[in-house]
């Protein structure tokens, strides 16, 4: 990049090349210079005539700091792929609800080699970031109306009923990876404290109080960009403490002898999400049990409370949720109150 000074108008000016997104050299054209020029305008002045990837700018300038990395990079990739080379050169101002529902279309239509169309959930996802962007430019950029709830939602949300394993079944499958200390310490964590995996990911020793016989939830690992990151737990809800069954206090307090030199701020198990798919495969195969996904272990933690007996707001402070999520996503499983409602309408009606 250079700049200079036009001797006859005092002005400065600067001229530059650039990387384009296939990493070729690009320099800027008189034309493509003023255009330039214009958005660049249009941006300082926030004004709604720039094109949606110029948008796009200004919304990730406004919401990638309020987010969690792994959130935003969720975010940004379905931008990326799937709005932006749609809607990127369309003015803010000037895209109609006919054209998302045009979008949409193409969506719905989409077949990969194989001739899998995108999932209900990702239809839903995808339209909701759209609309997420249209309605930061609403709210905060006077956008007289959002195009993409004009035109109304595609896809739907996740409906499939929840996968997991009876406690006879997990137990089959725990004896299973006993020949593994750590694999089986990780999975006796996940099931009978129903953690998330990122937030057994992120233990260390001292996040186990074993005189009161409780685990704090206070961080969670991820795997971003090729670096180990500690965060925020999901949600505030996340930050809790979990009283531990004795006999898990033990196996926990035999874990820890194991791992020589660890210090109390390293993390405990030191693999990957990746690493757990596999031993959990491995040991269902082995133990003849079903096979369910790695986050089901976390559903077949909840199932087990859920039949117990214990009631959504008990179970979504142990597990660091929304009682009202605990009561819509496991609905079918807590035991059906109509016929005593019944009953007693029937008793009140004399």
């Amino acid at each position: 990049m250079s700049a200079y000074k036009d001797k006859k108008t005092g002005k400065w000016f600067v001229f530059f090349y650039y990387r384009d997104w296939q990493g070729k050299n690009k320099g800027k054209t008189k034309r493509e210079a003023l255009e330039w020029e214009r958005e660049f305008k249009q941006k300082q002045q926030l004004n709604l005539d720039m094109s949606f990837e110029n948008f796009v700018e200004v919304y990730s300038n406004d919401m990638k700091a309020r987010l969690k990395l792994n959130t935003w990079l969720t975010k940004e990739n379905i931008i990326q792929t799937k709005l932006v080379p749609t809607f990127g050169s369309k003015k803010m101002n000037e895209i109609r609800p006919a054209d998302v529902i045009a979008w949409q279309n193409k969506m719905l239509a989409y077949k990969d080699e194989k001739g899998n169309s995108y999932s209900e959930t990702y239809l839903k996802t995808v339209h909701n970031q759209l609309s997420a962007i249209f309605n930061h430019a609403v709210r905060y950029y006077e956008l007289k109306s959002n195009p993409a709830a004009k035109a109304g939602n595609m896809g739907k949300a996740q409906t499939k009923e929840i996968e997991f394993w009876t406690k006879e079944e997990y137990l089959k499958f725990s004896e299973a990876m006993m020949d593994k200390p750590l694999s089986f310490y990780a999975f006796e964590l996940l099931y009978w404290c129903g953690i998330r995996l990122g937030e057994l990911l992120a233990l260390t020793p001292a996040d186990f109080d074993f005189e009161k016989g409780v685990l704090t939830i206070n961080k969670s690992y991820q795997r971003l960009q090729g670096e180990d990151i500690i965060t925020e737990p999901k949600t505030a809800k996340s930050n809790r403490t979990i009283q531990m069954p004795e006999f898990l206090c033990e196996e926990m307090k035999d874990f820890l002898k194991l791992l020589y030199g660890c210090k109390s701020t390293d993390r405990i198990f030191p693999v990957t999400k990746s690493y757990l798919h596999h031993e959990m495969d491995r040991g269902a195969k082995t133990a003849g049990v079903k096979h369910i996904k790695l986050h089901s272990i976390r559903h077949s933690a909840i199932s087990l409370l859920i039949d117990m007996g214990f009631s959504a707001v008990a179970i979504a402070e142990r597990v660091g949720h929304e009682s009202i999520d605990i009561t819509y996503q496991y609905a079918h499983l807590f035991p059906t109150k109509q016929m005593e409602m019944a009953q007693k309408l029937n008793a009140e009606r004399g």
